[in-house]
């Protein structure tokens, strides 16, 4: 059976430097996406959309390590894209105007078949509160810049504020939504080792 670690296959775009702001194009992917609004620390939303999005990607792992397909791979990461009405009025520590889409990426592979019977696999044994509310999507990010922060999520600004002017410092704007990508399982490791991808989208 062939196994496949795309963080290592996408290292370029899941291990980026702690200490350079690193410029990478982000190709077209799919994902499980869910879209809400409000403070993550405090949304019931929030806390539903991540169940229901790691029990479906589960579900699919296991459905395509089964069936003919026969591949086994890690679940990737929970991504979030973080959002305001007006994005120069972006603020960090202001939360509770956030809009947000989280979003676990998916393999090549699989298809709008396979996240329809997963869909009702899912149904069955758990149903998570946010089921209905995934969509699966592609997502073509394009260029984008990128840190690496290591620490909570409470000190994010500074390493925002580096990838923002090292976007401006090359001469490009910022466009789009602000990206991360959870690498850490915040319920094991201390928050001064957690590792997320601080990523920006610029033109």
């Amino acid at each position: 059976m062939e196994k496949i670690d795309y963080k290592k296959r996408l290292k370029h775009l899941y291990r980026p430097s702690a200490k350079e702001v690193e410029f990478v194009e982000v190709p077209e992917m799919n994902f499980l996406m869910v879209d809400g609004q409000g403070n993550p620390n405090t949304a019931r939303a929030y806390k539903e959309a991540i169940e229901a999005l790691y029990a479906l990607s589960y579900s699919l792992k296991f459905m395509v390590k089964k069936g003919n397909i026969g591949i086994d791979y890690g679940v990737l990461p929970l991504e979030g894209l973080w959002w305001v009405d007006d994005m120069s009025n972006f603020d960090p520590d202001n939360k509770d105007e956030w809009k947000w889409t989280s979003m676990i990426m998916q393999p090549d592979f699989i298809t709008k078949q396979h996240v329809q019977e997963a869909i009702e696999q899912v149904r069955r044994k758990k149903n998570p509160k946010a089921l209905d509310k995934i969509r699966f999507a592609s997502f073509n990010e394009g260029k984008t810049a990128q840190l690496m922060h290591i620490g909570p999520f409470s000190e994010e600004g500074p390493n925002i504020e580096k990838v923002h002017k090292a976007i401006e410092d090359a001469g490009f704007e910022r466009k789009g939504k602000h990206h991360e990508i959870y690498l850490s399982d915040i319920r094991r490791a201390a928050p001064e080792k957690w590792k997320t991808v601080i990523r920006q989208p610029y033109q």
